[in-house]
Order: C-alpha cells, then structure tokens, then sequence
C-alpha cells in the first residue's frame, strides 16, 4: 500500500525528521489560505500516487497566495498518468543548495535491511542506479541491532556531507530506520533531502509503501489507503481477501497458491498466450470467495479465455467447482473455459462440472489445460 507525500512526510515528522511547514489543500481557496497563512514562496504540488509528477506540470513554485490559488486550480483539474489530483500539497519553499537521495528497503538476498544514500537526489534511484551506480552507498542493517551511528557516518562520508552535518543527517537516518521499521514497510525513502543555504537538512519529499500483510496491525495506516489509487476490480479483490493483479493478456487465470499462479502464467506464455491477470484465491477457498474471482476475472473486457488451475490441498475440488457455477450464473460469460482440478475431492468436482448446462473444456495436466486455454482464446475450440 502505497501512502502520499504529505503522509509520508507526516510520519516522517513523528520520528524526529524535519520537514518543510505545509498542508493538503482540496480546493484553490484552502490553497489560497495556507500560502497565506505560511507567508514567502511556496510550492504547489499534486497528490497522486505515480512519479513524473514534476514533468507533468504537477508541482508549481508560487510566489504569491494568489498565484498559490491560480495554480492549485490548474493542478486539481488535472489527471497524472491517469490518477486524477483531488489534493495538492502546499509547502514552504525550501532554499535548495544540494539534493540528496535516502532511502530504506529490504534486500532480499541479505536478508536485512539495506539503507542506501545518493548524492544525486531528485532523480529516481533506479535511474542513478543504471547511470552512476558509484554513485550509491549502501549499508546492510542487523534487524537486532538497528542502524548504528557509525553506518550512518559512513553514508554521510560517501555522499560528500560536511563533517558539521554527519549528526543532523544521522538523526535524520536513525528516524528514517525507525519509521520503516514500526510501520512494517517495504519501502520508505526521503527524495530529495535537501541542504539549505544555512547548512540545514530538510525532507522536502517523501515515499512509503507499507506492506499489505502488515496493516493488520497498524489500523491508523490502513485508513490511509487512496482508494483512486485501486482499480474497481483490485478493490473487490482486496476486499475478498484475494492477491490480484491486472495485466495486459487475454487468459484469465485463476489459481490457488502464488508459485502454482506464476507457473500456469508461465506456461500461458511458453504456448503462446498472455495472462490478463495474477490471481490467487489461497488455500482453503469456499464457493463465494471463488466465485467473487472469477466476476473480477470475467469484468475485464480484454479476456478471451479463462483456465482454472486448482490444486485439491486444503482447497476442495467441489467447493471450487460450485463457486464457479454460482459466478456463472450470475455473470452468464461469453467467453470459452478451462478448467483443470486435480487433489481433494475432484471426482466430484469435475463431475459437477461436466453435469452443469456452461460448456467447460476439461484437461488432467497443467500442459493440456494452458495449451486449451490458448487454443480458445485464439477460437480454434
């Protein structure tokens, strides 16, 4: 889950992390009366959840409250890579003398976290990372033990800081280490962390992106969740406990267990097809819940096929079987299926398949059913 700047920042903040004096503006007259209220130069900026916000007009410097409110009508009207702009973030302006990049993430091979610092702040990590690679300084973190003083010394050293700014940024990066960690991100970076003309560090931008499996605990977090951000579909499935991503395929696939999902993908792929979607319905699955994924699978108008994948473990045959008949009668689908169930009871699943009125083509192996599927959403079956 992904959070806005002026939330991020506001966690930021809670952990001791300066950040420039602002507030959300919904409407150009509340962007008019924090511009006024802050006094001086401040910035406009759009809240949506995509990058480039910069190079599509979405961040303006205003000068004046007036010209604060002319320009929040701008931005609101507009949409960013098709997210639409109902807030915007007024900030006072910051004197910008260097920009630096700090962020914190997991690194998987590791197995710990890995806090990185770039001298070329403002520009995406992943661009610096291709481009100047040298250009990142990296430590590894020991979760028992938390980022030391030392480690952050070495990123200020390696990123060419003044020595009269190594405490405040190791400040900054000791707050930064605890917002990750007490928020469950996966992700949390400051870009850029800016050095003022009187030599003052200030996170004049910032990035959460929390970890959905994590918000169980963190109900506050949760309720900060942009709904504009999901599609109607990744909204039913979030609220049907399914893992669901769109894509750009024509096979609607429907599978229970992540790896067993990114397989039938891959086989889609091999035989010449292109998944629509990553959709796994988890172990133990009834009928509703199969049922609400295959109505999100059958929504997207670029499905030409459906292949069921299903392995009978904890998730009975049957019961996927009789949620795949209830969605049919309720969504009536136009478009050829697949379905292949193999394990707990999937004699009389298949049997409840096969006596049902939907023309369901049938396969014993996940080779037979990915090539069938392709085959039908080609209509050559």
């Amino acid at each position: 889950m992904k959070l806005h700047e002026y939330q991020s920042k506001r966690l930021f903040a809670r952990y001791g992390i300066p950040i420039p004096d602002g507030d959300v503006a919904t409407t150009p007259a509340e962007a008019r009366q924090i511009a006024k209220r802050l006094g001086g130069p401040v910035v406009v900026k759009s809240q949506v959840l995509v990058g480039g916000r910069g190079k599509a007009g979405g961040i303006k410097l205003a000068r004046t409250p007036d010209e604060a409110e002319a320009l929040a009508e701008q931005i609101l009207g507009m949409e960013i890579k098709g997210l639409p702009v109902r807030k915007v973030l007024v900030d006072q302006a910051a004197d910008i003398q260097q920009e630096i990049y700090l962020g914190i993430t997991v690194d998987r091979a590791a197995r710990r976290p890995v806090m990185m610092a770039s001298s070329e702040g403002g520009v995406e990590i992943e661009e610096v990372a291709k481009a100047t690679p040298e250009k990142i300084v990296k430590v590894h973190v020991d979760p028992f033990l938390g980022l030391r003083d030392y480690q952050a010394r070495q990123l200020a050293l390696g990123i060419g800081l003044g020595r009269e700014q190594f405490r405040p940024f190791s400040a900054i990066a000791s707050g930064l280490y605890r917002t990750f960690v007490e928020t469950d991100a996966s992700l949390a970076e400051i870009n850029p962390l800016v050095v003022q003309g009187d030599g003052s560090l200030l996170a004049v931008d910032g990035k959460i992106v929390l970890d959905d499996n994590a918000l169980f605990r963190h109900p506050d977090l949760a309720e900060m969740r942009d709904l504009d951000e999901e599609t109607e579909a990744e909204r039913e499935a979030r609220q049907a406990g399914l893992s669901y991503v769109s894509l750009d395929g024509e096979i609607g696939c429907m599978v229970n267990g992540a790896g067993l999902a990114m397989a039938t993908m891959d086989l889609t792929k091999y035989y010449g097809g292109s998944p629509a979607n990553f959709l796994d319905i988890g172990g133990g699955a009834k009928a509703d819940k199969v049922a609400a994924a295959l109505r999100i699978i059958l929504s997207d108008p670029k499905v030409k096929a459906v292949l069921f994948n299903i392995f009978g473990g904890i998730t009975r045959c049957d019961e996927v079987a009789r949620g795949i008949l209830t969605a049919l009668e309720e969504v009536k689908p136009d478009v050829p299926m697949v379905a292949r169930l193999v394990g707990t009871n999937e004699e009389e699943g298949r049997a409840l398949l096969e006596a049902s009125p939907y023309q369901l083509i049938t396969a014993s192996t996940l080779s037979e059913a990915a090539q069938k599927a392709v085959a039908a959403a080609r209509g050559e079956v």
